[in-house]
């Protein structure tokens, strides 16, 4: 009886963090760095890989220059599907996706400062695992995160805090 409790209670968790992650993801705001796909339903000239540079802007099949940065990607599906509407499929289905995020950065006491790839649900605590971890003089309570999104100043943050694609965490020295 306990074990079956126990496997329900971790079933549940797990789709609670799917459903956490999918809104993360559904809100995802493109930006310079990411690198996204694009695709139609049968038409594979009308396929974008691509790279988003400082402008922003993507060249696509017949609607020429769009701009991506600031959209969601359900936004850029709808964008390219009223696109093409327009005089040149009658009902298009656009899919678009984020092949690869841009990265966060980290630095200060930890092991391997630098940038690193972002996934959707990212954590202070999983973003120091992937820089090797705290080096004997960090200090867990002097952590501050600077969101690319709000262009905010640093702030104190726990190992417990979200962190999103292009944030940077710096980890302080704790006084011994």
């Amino acid at each position: 009886m306990c074990s079956r409790y126990y496997f329900v209670l971790a079933l549940i968790l797990i789709l609670f963090s799917e459903i956490v992650i999918a809104s993360d993801t559904e809100r995802y705001e493109l930006g310079v760095g990411d690198k996204v796909s694009i695709r139609v339903f049968g038409q594979p000239d009308l396929e974008v890989e691509a790279l988003l540079g400082n402008s922003g802007l993507v060249n696509y099949p017949f609607l020429g220059e769009v701009k991506l940065v600031g959209l969601t990607v359900k936004q850029v599906e709808n964008l390219i599907s009223v696109g093409l509407k327009d005089g040149y499929l009658v009902a298009p289905n656009v899919y678009a996706q984020v092949i690869e995020y841009r990265p966060f950065y980290i630095h200060g006491e930890v092991k391997k400062p630098g940038a690193y790839p972002y996934q959707p649900g990212m954590t202070i605590s999983q973003a120091v695992a992937l820089a090797g971890g705290m080096t004997e003089r960090a200090s867990e309570n002097k952590i501050y995160l600077s969101q690319e999104k709000s262009k905010s100043q640093e702030a104190l943050a726990g190992v417990n805090t979200n962190v999103n694609a292009g944030d940077t965490i710096k980890i302080e020295q704790r006084l011994f």
